[in-house]
């Protein structure tokens, strides 16, 4: 007879988390690789959190993700943690070693492998200007510093946030990192090779709002890249491409930093094309 038990669990704890997407296309990879693997969408709320993680010990579970508001807390229930994620101070991924539990942050992993295999970008020697300081800017800043980019040009409008993320990346890498305060609409430098849209900004349902930023001066063969999944195609990068410039959206970034982590679990490598598009068929 067929056994019907699944071999492993994996999945998300968050608050809230319904509507969190990556269930779909871990399920599609396991599916398609043919393993008896399952990805669950947890409510964890933030005073649970240490009993969820205890719970995924005794159930064994092989690995998990954080989002919101766990990234931070859930570090001082780990047993250890990346370099490059205890650098960002957030874990986006669990991973099981033997009975030890292994914080690892994969947003910024995905975001380069997504400039490399998309857009066939090597950050390393680029100019880089980044909208925004928050988490995701975080995991990308580190990562882009890290594989050798020559500058990050910071832009936020919160000079607290910011300046302590750029003092993080002046400590920490050997990049040159400036800060310039978003009070006004941005002008792109003109040797600015990479700009990022790493804010919420265009986030569906807004799916019509833009980042503040002077479009003329984003010139023809710059890479303008939006972190936002959905809608995979933005406004800022409509016009961004109707200026000339290479595209990149965030529905990379998300499938790469999730074909990441099912290969931290499963030691497989992640049918990245089955991901996407089962991603793609719930985004629309």
């Amino acid at each position: 007879m067929e056994q019907s038990y699944l071999d492993n669990l994996v999945g998300v704890f968050g608050h809230p988390v319904a509507e969190n997407p990556t269930c779909v296309m871990q399920d599609a990879a396991f599916a398609h690789l043919g393993i008896r693997w399952k990805y669950l969408t947890i409510e964890v709320l933030p005073r649970d959190l240490a009993a969820a993680v205890a719970g995924m010990r005794a159930m064994n579970m092989r690995g998990i993700n954080l989002t919101i508001p766990h990234k931070v807390a859930v570090i001082d229930h780990l047993d250890e943690v990346a370099p490059d994620a205890a650098v960002m101070g957030a874990v986006n991924t669990v991973r099981r070693d033997g009975d030890r539990l292994i914080g690892e942050n994969t947003d910024g992993k995905g975001f380069l492998r997504s400039l490399s295999d998309d857009a066939g970008i090597d950050p390393c020697g680029k100019r880089v200007m980044v909208l925004g300081a928050g988490g995701a800017s975080r995991a990308i800043c580190v990562e882009l510093a890290n594989a050798g980019a020559a500058r990050i040009d910071l832009v936020n409008r919160s000079v607290e946030r910011a300046e302590a993320l750029v003092d993080l990346l002046q400590r920490n890498t050997g990049s040159e990192v400036r800060f310039r305060r978003w009070d006004a609409t941005v002008a792109v430098d003109a040797d600015v090779d990479v700009l990022v849209n790493a804010t919420s900004i265009g986030l569906f349902p807004d799916v019509g709002a833009l980042p503040d930023v002077d479009m003329q001066t984003v010139r023809e063969g710059m890479v303008v890249c939006d972190v936002i999944p959905n809608p995979p195609q933005t406004a800022f990068l409509d016009l961004a491409r109707d200026r000339g410039a290479i595209t990149l959206d965030g529905l990379g970034m998300l499938v790469y930093q999730g074909a990441i982590g099912f290969k931290m679990w499963t030691g497989l490598e992640a049918p990245v094309d089955v991901m996407r598009g089962a991603l793609q068929k719930v985004f629309g």
